[in-house]
């Protein structure tokens, strides 16, 4: 499976933040937004990745993470010269995603949860047709909105409908087999000239060959769009690392873990990173895999 990060977009509802630099490149916590959805594609064990963002703030993304060796991936970059909707970007990412699945998360999406590895690691093992994930909200008519039956089998899609079948918005995650590529081409843009990563989903809904993976109690998902819910995922990140004592989508980690680089190389990430509390982070995670903690 490959994997595609979309960080494109103006983040016109961040203004001024925005200004002088990409939303996704703004901090949650003590990161960049875009470490937190990179960490989920290599948490679904996938190194192939390609980072589609606009041409001004595309160098940006590649001075902060370079060609991705140094996490054992391999990392590429497109521009989408213009944001014209989410599908947009198996167009643009056609010749990376070949013909092979392929995972789309938005850049601006956070995903925190236990055992949130086994959850995308059973979903994205085989994927033929579409999985998407579902979260609760209280205000499900600003999202995609999918509706289940008793068995958990998803029998409608809704785009922020006026009257919602369900509280269960569909998030910025998506898997896809290799199909999308062509569905992404074939779609017809809406009435605001734009193409709907719903209708996508409801392509693969009228061949029964969607699924949602309602993450639900245990999972936390993060949409930092505002100034308001940016601050309250950098409230949230926090409050758990300083609880807990662990970092929440630190690559450096996620990669030793996930057996991508070794406990020398992870330190000398650390030591890269410099003097702060990140640093002397990943610099003690690296010390205690290597002695086996």
């Amino acid at each position: 499976m490959k994997g595609i990060i979309l960080a494109g977009g103006s983040g016109t509802r961040l203004r001024p933040l925005t200004l002088g630099v990409s939303k996704q490149l703004l901090p949650v916590g003590d990161k960049p937004m875009i470490y937190y959805p990179l960490s989920v594609l290599m948490l679904t064990g996938i190194r192939d990745i390609l980072v589609i963002s606009t041409p001004v703030d595309l160098p940006q993304f590649q001075r902060l993470l370079g060609d991705g060796s140094q996490l054992g991936l391999s990392l590429t970059y497109r521009a989408q010269h213009r944001p014209v909707g989410l599908p947009d970007a198996f167009v643009v990412g056609a010749d990376h995603i070949g013909d092979d699945s392929v995972a789309l998360i938005l850049g601006d999406n956070i995903f925190h949860g236990h055992h949130f590895y086994s959850v995308l690691a059973e979903h994205s093992t085989d994927v033929r047709g579409c999985v998407l994930f579902g979260y609760p909200v209280h205000d499900p008519e600003r999202y995609g909105v999918g509706e289940v039956d008793a068995d958990g089998r998803l029998l409608s899609i809704e785009e922020k409908p006026e009257k919602p079948r369900s509280n269960t918005a569909i998030t910025g995650l998506y898997f896809y087999d290799n199909h999308v590529v062509d569905v992404a081409r074939n779609l017809r843009p809406s009435e605001r000239g734009e193409l709907e990563i719903t209708d996508v989903n409801r392509w693969y809904l009228e061949r029964d060959a969607a699924r949602l993976v309602n993450l639900g109690r245990g999972f936390a998902w993060l949409d930092t769009g505002t100034p308001e819910s940016l601050l309250q995922a950098g409230q949230y990140v926090g409050t758990l690392e300083a609880r807990q004592g662990v970092r929440i989508a630190c690559i450096e980690e996620v990669a030793l873990r996930m057996g991508y680089i070794d406990s020398d190389a992870c330190y000398r990430l650390g030591v890269r990173i410099g003097p702060s509390e990140y640093g002397a982070y990943v610099r003690t995670i690296a010390t205690e895999l290597a002695d086996g903690g």
